[in-house]
C-alpha cells in the first residue's frame, strides 16, 4: 500500500471553513502560549528552578506534539486533498507516541517534584539537584523513543489489505488496527503493555506522589499554608485530569469496540485543547510566571522605543 486517507473531518464538508479557522487559531495560540511561557522562564533568573525546568520542558513537548498533527489537518481540509504516504503515516504516528508519552513522564516527574518539595522541604536543593534533573528528562526521551520506535517497527510489519480509509485526522494506533488484515494480537498485546509503562506507572507515580502531599497538607496548622500548598499544585492537578481523562477514554479499551466519533473528539482534546489550555493553566494561577511574562512586555516595549 502506497498512502492511507485521513477521512477525519471530510464528512463535514459544509463546515470545512469553520474548523479549518477554528484548528488554525487553536494552533497559533498553543505557539504563543507555550513559546511565551518558555521565554519567560529562560529569561528571569528566579525561574531557573527544577520546577520550571520540567515547565519549560513541557511547553516544549506541546509544541511539538501539537505541531505534529494540527499542519498536516490543516492542509487536508484546505487542499482536500487527504492522502499521506505509509512512510509518513508510520512517522507521524511514531512522533505522536514519542510526544504523548513524554507528557506522560514529564507529568510523573514533575508529581514527583511537587512531592519532594512538600514533603521533604529539607532536603529538596540535594534531591532536585540540576544533574538528577536533567537525568529524568532525558530518561523520559529516551523511554519515550524506545517504546514509540518498537510499536512503529511492529505496525510496519502489519498488512493492510482492505480498506486504506482512517477514520480519523492522524494516524493513530486503533484506527489503523481496524484495518489490518493480519493477526494483531501481538501487536495488541505489546500495545496495553507499553501503555501500562507509558501510562498506568506514570499515573501511579503522580497519585502516590499526590496522595504522600495531601497528607502533608492535613498537618499544617494554618489555612494559609493549605491553600499555598494547594495553589502550587493546582495547576498541575488540572493538566493532569484533562490529559489523562481523554488518553484513557481512547486508549484503554479493545480495538474491537473502538468508536471513531468518540475517538476523534477525544483526540481533539489531547492533541489541541490541552496542549492551548496548559500555558494558561500555569500562568493565570502562578504569580511568577506572571511576573515572568509582565516583564517581558516591558522588555518589548522598551525595545520597541
Amino acid at each position: 500500500m502506497s498512502d492511507f486517507l485521513l477521512l477525519g473531518f471530510s464528512e463535514h464538508s459544509e463546515q470545512q471553513p469553520l474548523l479549518f479557522m477554528l484548528f488554525l487559531g487553536m494552533y497559533l495560540v498553543t505557539l504563543l502560549g507555550n513559546l511565551l511561557i518558555i521565554l519567560a522562564i529562560g529569561s528571569d533568573q528566579h525561574l531557573h528552578t527544577p520546577m520550571y525546568f520540567f515547565l519549560a520542558n513541557l511547553s516544549f513537548i506541546d509544541t511539538c506534539f501539537t505541531s505534529t498533527i494540527v499542519p498536516k489537518v490543516l492542509t487536508n481540509i484546505q487542499t482536500q486533498h487527504h492522502t499521506i504516504s505509509h512512510a509518513g503515516c508510520l512517522l507521524q504516528m511514531y512522533f505522536f507516541m514519542v510526544l504523548a508519552m513524554l507528557d506522560d513522564f514529564l507529568l510523573a516527574v514533575m508529581a514527583y517534584d511537587r512531592y519532594v518539595a512538600i514533603c521533604l522541604p529539607l532536603h529538596y536543593i540535594t534531591i532536585m539537584c540540576p544533574q538528577r534533573c536533567l537525568f529524568l528528562v532525558v530518561t523520559s526521551w529516551l523511554c519515550s523513543n524506545l517504546l514509540a520506535f518498537s510499536l512503529t517497527f511492529q505496525m510496519a510489519q502489519v498488512s493492510f489489505c482492505a480498506s486504506h480509509s482512517i477514520p480519523h485526522f492522524f494516524c493513530d494506533l486503533l484506527p489503523l488496527l481496524k484495518l489490518a488484515c493480519s493477526d494483531t494480537q501481538t501487536f495488541q498485546f505489546m500495545m496495553f503493555a507499553e501503555a501500562a509503562l507509558s501510562g498506568a506507572v506514570p499515573l501511579t507515580c503522580v497519585l502516590v506522589s499526590y496522595a504522600h502531599i495531601v497528607h502533608t497538607v492535613f498537618r499544617i496548622p494554618s489555612a494559609e499554608g493549605k491553600h499555598k500548598v494547594f495553589s502550587t499544585c493546582g495547576s498541575h492537578l488540572t493538566v493532569v485530569t484533562l490529559f489523562y481523562g481523554t488518553v484513557f477514554l481512547v486508549y484503554f479499551q479493545p480495538s474491537s469496540s473502538y468508536s471513531a466519533d468518540i475517538g476523534i473528539v477525544a483526540s481533539i482534546v489531547y492533541t489541541m485543547v490541552t496542549p492551548m489550555l496548559n500555558p494558561f493553566i500555569y500562568s493565570l494561577r502562578n504569580k511568577d510566571i506572571k511576573g515572568a511574562l509582565w516583564k517581558l512586555v516591558d522588555l518589548g516595549k522598551h525595545c520597541n522605543l
